[in-house]
């Protein structure tokens, strides 16, 4: 009977585990089809969406789906998103890498909406920031609010050469979010759910040594269609 006991006991535990890594897996791959869609919907307006020339233009790309949730009204927060790097020799992009974004001020025009931001990473300095654990907005590099469809013509060399382009959005309208102070950081729990191991943010995004997860495919198709 003790015996029955123990394999029922040990039989649990082998599907509770099982179960936590079905559902780690199916968190990550949610996140990576939610960047998809942000994607899409904050580029598909010609005259309002994030220009396809700053995109063309940029090293690398961040996107983090509904970074805030709950009552922030001055002050902290947090959200999870991924980035993905341009490869410089064909111009195509990395597979992404999961990064939590935590701190920052965002000001009473926010309240407690949920909200999709885009970064665009226009200097090669940026990247290189981005490769390290630990990456503070406005003090790594400077963030600049980036113009909308066609007014991207008027962009001055300043913001092109300031680091990063912010985009930010709720319930689809943009809007302007101050994003000084608040840290990015390589998540590694998340990467080694992805990917089967661990992995830097430097071997995912900079030098291509991971495969592309399957849901990964949406965003891919998507940056190499725009």
């Amino acid at each position: 009977m003790k015996k029955i006991f123990l394999l029922i006991v040990v039989l649990m535990m082998v599907m509770c585990a099982a179960g936590a890594k079905a559902f780690a897996e199916t968190k990550w791959d949610n996140l990576l089809e939610e960047s998809a869609r942000v994607f899409e919907e904050m580029t598909e307006m010609p005259e309002e969406g994030i220009p396809k020339s700053l995109v063309d233009q940029c090293y690398a790309i961040v996107i983090i789906p509904s970074t805030i949730k709950g009552g922030f009204i001055i002050g902290g927060t947090y959200g999870q998103g991924v980035i993905l790097a341009k490869n410089t020799s064909d111009k195509g992009w990395s597979a992404p890498a999961v990064f939590n974004l935590a701190g920052g001020s965002f000001g009473w025009q926010i309240g407690g909406q949920a909200v999709d931001i885009v970064l665009l990473v226009m200097s090669e300095r940026g990247l290189d920031g981005l490769l390290s654990s630990r990456f503070k907005l406005g003090g790594d590099a400077a963030v600049s609010a980036g113009p909308l469809g066609r007014s991207a013509e008027a962009a001055t060399d300043l913001q092109l050469k300031g680091g990063l382009l912010s985009y930010s959005r709720s319930r689809g309208l943009f809007l302007g979010l101050k994003l000084e102070g608040a840290v990015l950081s390589y998540n590694e729990e998340a990467n080694i759910s992805l990917y089967g191991k661990t992995y830097t943010a430097k071997e995912i995004l900079n030098e291509n040594k991971v495969k592309p997860t399957k849901s990964a495919s949406r965003l891919l198709n998507d940056l190499k269609g725009f």
